[in-house]
């Protein structure tokens, strides 16, 4: 079972055609009195997983742990293809699936759980390309030569306003006071979930971010792209901690968890791995 920890960091080039590096940060924020986020990192099988439990909702923290932890287990127990990027796309929906009907089986069966629930985006890096999930408003970046694009895709209702046509921009939807804490779907709300997600292939350079709206919602995505940009060949602790904080300065009103994965040089062929190499303390 991959630990659930906030401020851990770890290197570590896996079964994949380029050296990979990985940091991950959870922070309560200055407003919650719990943290109801969750990640998971296995460096080992290449799976990144974040998840924000329902505000409002009775036992969001529960269902954030929940989907985490289940979503890791299905990609321990499946032996996920590296070298089948169809499977490994199935594989995410299917891990996703069953974190949702683990919520709502829970939420049925224990009173204490009734209404919970929890958004999730997860990515797995297999040979050369990265397979991502997400339901809900946890989001999913790429950085790649300087441009910033969200890979994930909101449900949320700010967003079907815009998909449908009413408004141009998100921006615009904000301006006619259309509010952005409003989910449309999440794990946990019923027995079946309609998943967002798809496969895009690595690049050395790029740098993907996993995050909750405790982020996304203090800090624009022109300042996220600066941020990251600015990581270049860094360690990227520094720029977990960077993004935390300016979350909080910003006014810290939710949990904000993050957690970044960026891709390295490609390695030789006849070495398809490398052994672990924790950070320097």
């Amino acid at each position: 079972m991959p630990e659930i920890l906030p401020g851990l960091s770890l290197w570590k080039a896996i079964m994949c055609a380029y050296k990979l590096e990985l940091d991950w940060r959870t922070d309560l924020g200055r407003v919650r009195s719990r943290n109801e986020d969750s990640v998971a990192v296995n460096a080992d099988c290449g799976l990144v997983v974040v998840a924000d439990g329902v505000g409002g909702a009775s036992a969001g923290d529960v269902a954030s742990k929940l989907a985490a932890q289940t979503i890791a287990e299905c990609f321990e127990r499946q032996s996920p293809p590296r070298a089948n990027r169809d499977k490994a796309h199935r594989l995410a929906e299917t891990a996703v699936e069953e974190a949702n009907r683990a919520i709502w089986k829970l939420a049925q069966t224990d009173t204490d759980c009734v209404g919970m629930g929890t958004t999730v985006v997860l990515g797995f890096a297999g040979a050369d390309w990265l397979a991502y999930a997400n339901v809900g408003d946890s989001r999913l970046y790429r950085l790649r030569e300087g441009e910033l694009e969200q890979l994930s895709h909101d449900h949320s209702f700010i967003q079907e306003v815009v998909d449908q046509g009413f408004f141009r921009t998100l921006d615009d939807a904000r301006r006619y006071g259309i509010g952005e804490n409003i989910l449309t779907r999440a794990l946990g709300s019923g027995p079946e979930v309609r998943i967002h997600s798809s496969v895009v292939d690595l690049q050395t350079g790029d740098l993907f971010l996993f995050c909750t709206d405790g982020l996304t919602g203090m800090v624009p995505a022109e300042s996220l792209r600066q941020v990251l940009s600015a990581a270049a060949d860094k360690d990227l602790g520094p720029t977990a901690e960077t993004l935390v904080r300016m979350a909080n300065e910003r006014g810290g009103r939710d949990n904000i968890t993050l957690a970044l994965l960026r891709v390295g040089e490609r390695l030789p062929e006849e070495v398809p791995g490398a052994p672990a190499s924790a950070p320097a303390p």
